[in-house]
């Protein structure tokens, strides 16, 4: 008989340390919702609460639609851009001359060609539009510099 009453002791006092420790939480949890909302009472509490919860709800509608806004407009910027280093002389020694591509999301934007030669060096444009020239036919390294250009940025967004 004295031993049941000695573990419905410790039964009791293990339900108390249980019963308090939730208590200590919950009233933890009300101090600091009243702490951060400033009301005293629960109600006061949720409608601050539910009022913060409107204000963020908008503030990410408007945000939602500043990042389309950014992604639609993101495809005129220059995004694409490729180099092809080459010898288009027999005469000179070495990779002197190059073509840089410099293109936007829809590959469009310009080529620009440097030949050098031993006493000058020629700089031409030409306007791409979808990878195509535009008012002059593109030479064999301006086409390589647009397919590099088109594939770095490709290989760019596979590795992330």
């Amino acid at each position: 008989m004295d031993q049941l009453a000695n573990l419905l002791i410790i039964i009791i006092f293990v339900w108390l340390g249980i019963i308090s420790f939730f208590l200590y939480k919950i009233s933890f949890h009300y101090k600091r919702l009243i702490d951060e909302t400033g009301r005293s009472n629960l109600r006061e509490i949720l409608d601050t609460l539910l009022e913060w919860l409107g204000q963020n709800e908008k503030e990410i509608k408007e945000l939602k639609k500043f990042v389309e806004k950014l992604a639609q407009d993101s495809v005129y910027y220059v995004q694409k851009v490729g180099i092809l280093r080459f010898n288009p002389f027999s005469d000179t020694g070495g990779d002197q001359s190059f073509v840089l591509a410099i293109l936007d999301g829809t590959d469009t934007g310009i080529v620009l060609t440097s030949l050098h030669t031993r006493g000058i060096t020629r700089w031409y444009a030409k306007n791409v539009k979808s990878g195509q020239g535009v008012d002059h036919e593109l030479s064999k390294e301006e086409q390589e510099a647009i397919k590099r250009a088109v594939h770095l940025k490709v290989k760019a967004l596979k590795s992330k």
